[in-house]
């Protein structure tokens, strides 16, 4: 998981939302013939600022569902939002995927693709303008959006450091 300022959260203490991004079929030729197992790629978020996302591998699709969900609970975090929007542009990167966020005006909506959209919807993010450049590879670009997400600097704590109003952050 990505571990630079990143604001975890406990799963126990809130009421997640699970959304799957993907299923991969996967085959392994062996002696009798294809023996198939399938990966999952799944998003879990409150809807209000905690988002996760997980991988589960298993024989059965249901089965890998529900490892994913396992494995997005243990990697929840904590995403600034200002009023059903992103603070501020941030580009995030994971290996060949790049993607760009953007905010956006009230009544937007979420202008992203498939899987920065799970993301995106989970996290409780209304309305913002999101760009996929490079690899469209589901894995790289949930993991670019949630490093362009955890790289989000909350306004609040940016007007206490700087010891000015709120306004004045976005104005200058």
């Amino acid at each position: 998981m990505l571990k630079n300022n990143i604001r975890s959260v406990k799963a126990s203490e809130i009421e997640l939302k699970e959304r799957v991004v993907a299923i991969n079929r996967v085959a392994k030729v062996v002696k009798g013939g294809r023996r198939f197992s399938f990966a999952a790629i799944v998003v879990v978020g409150d809807g209000n600022g905690v988002v996760g996302y997980g991988l589960g591998k298993a024989n059965e699709v249901t089965d890998a569902i529900a490892k994913g969900i396992d494995d997005a609970k243990k990697n929840l975090v904590k995403v600034p939002l200002y009023h059903h929007t992103v603070p501020h542009a941030m580009e995030g990167k994971y290996s060949g995927g790049f993607v760009l966020v953007k905010p956006a005006a009230a009544g937007t909506g979420v202008i992203a693709g498939g899987a920065m959209r799970a993301v995106l919807e989970s996290a409780g993010i209304k309305d913002v303008l999101c760009k996929s450049k490079g690899s469209s590879n589901p894995h790289n670009v949930v993991k670019a959006t949630f490093d362009a997400l955890s790289k989000m600097r909350d306004p609040l704590a940016v007007a206490q450091q700087r010891g000015v109003n709120l306004q004045k952050v976005f104005n200058g």
